[in-house]
């Protein structure tokens, strides 16, 4: 086959690596330069342990064994089976903490409770006050920066893999075929459109009320730490984020510890990820309300900064850069992601929220055992 794939971010990419690891043939088209969406504006995680119970953990456990099949192939990925912390610095978090790691998927989802002794030594950066943290093995990290562009140049070595960048799909030219803004008309036996945020223009003409909305968030990256991170870190707000710690112990933590008015108001977490070269990326906010803001607020950033060094016992680095992003959310969260054809031999796959860089690999491998590749 001939498969025309538009998006170049991390769900187009995957689409693109189970279509030619197939043996078939892929244009992939990408408005851009290269990606710059959510695909590079994220923490690089691959997020089991917090997935709500069904197909969205399914998928999510699926996608880890895959990511790290793919990283045997491409090292570049920097893909590390690092695992996470959930920190608990109340008695009403560690109840959370502790009925995760007491539940019935706690095998499942690698889920192990920890002593503050044992966090220190699973973690030794963590050198804060704590009661102990709720460890998941499962959970793995991967340099979202570089991640597309490691996958891509795997592929192109395939000689069945075409990148087009700077190309804008304006329509679809008929049965597994579309039309660029150069004029250039793409023909194949299949088109899947992985538009991201992008919901306007062509997405807009096709499926007028997608039910999918977009969702805004601040994140950032310090300096240097100076020292390994060696897992991902999550506060205890995080639970308040995630299904899967859903209970009356998280009801307890709503009622009897609110969120500081700066997390209520931004609807924040604070995931810690440390990069390649020892900076670590910190978040972040949720905005769901369009219009967006157009800037940056300062104050989300010296709430993460107050949790992170607590968490640390010392201070957080200096912030290097700061960023906004937007990622497309299916409107009904029991759905991992929205799928569904377009036209004839075309489909729109988007909408799976915070969980595109964990889950693509499996949306993808969905996509192509569905579409019969």
């Amino acid at each position: 086959m001939r498969v025309i794939i538009v998006g170049a971010g991390v769900l187009g990419t995957m689409h693109a690596w189970h279509a030619v690891s197939r043996g078939h043939e892929v244009v992939h088209l990408e408005r851009e330069a290269a990606a710059r969406g959510a695909s590079v504006r994220n923490f690089g995680l691959v997020w089991v342990g917090g997935r709500a119970p069904g197909p969205e953990l399914e998928a999510a456990r699926r996608a880890r064994v895959l990511w790290q099949e793919i990283a045997e192939r491409v090292p570049a990925l920097g893909f590390r089976a690092s695992g996470s912390l959930t920190v608990a610095t109340t008695g009403h978090e560690l109840a959370v903490a502790e009925a995760a790691a007491g539940g019935s998927e706690a095998a499942e989802r690698g889920y192990e409770l920890l002593s503050p002794e044992r966090t220190r030594e699973v973690n030794p950066a963590l050198r804060g006050d704590h009661l102990g943290a709720l460890w998941c093995r499962s959970d793995a990290q991967v340099e979202p920066r570089t991640a597309q562009a490691a996958l891509q140049a795997e592929l192109g070595r395939s000689g069945r893999y075409t990148l087009l960048t700077g190309r804008e799909v304006r329509d679809l030219a008929g049965p597994g075929a579309v039309r660029d803004d150069h004029g250039q008309v793409h023909r194949g036996d299949a088109v899947v459109l992985c538009t991201g945020a992008w919901l306007g223009g062509l997405v807009r003409e096709l499926v007028p009320d997608l039910p999918v909305r977009r969702v805004r968030l601040q994140m950032a990256q310090t300096e240097p730490l100076g020292e390994t991170l060696t897992t991902s870190v999550a506060d205890g707000d995080s639970f308040r984020y995630y299904p899967a710690y859903r209970g009356p112990e998280l009801d307890s933590l709503d009622e009897a510890q609110p969120q500081p008015p700066t997390a209520r108001d931004h609807r924040m977490q604070l995931l810690m990820v440390q990069r390649a070269d020892g900076s670590l990326t910190i978040g972040d906010t949720h905005e769901y309300d369009a219009p967006f803001s157009f800037d940056t607020a300062e104050d989300p950033y010296e709430h993460l900064a107050g949790v992170a060094s607590r968490l640390l016992g010392r201070p957080l680095p200096p912030i290097r850069r700061r960023w906004a992003g937007v990622y497309a959310q299916c409107a009904d969260p029991s759905r991992v992601v929205h799928r569904a054809p377009v036209g004839p031999d075309a489909w729109l796959v988007t909408g799976p929220g915070g969980r595109g860089m964990t889950c693509s690999p499996a949306i993808a491998e969905t996509t192509a055992n569905e579409l019969g590749w």
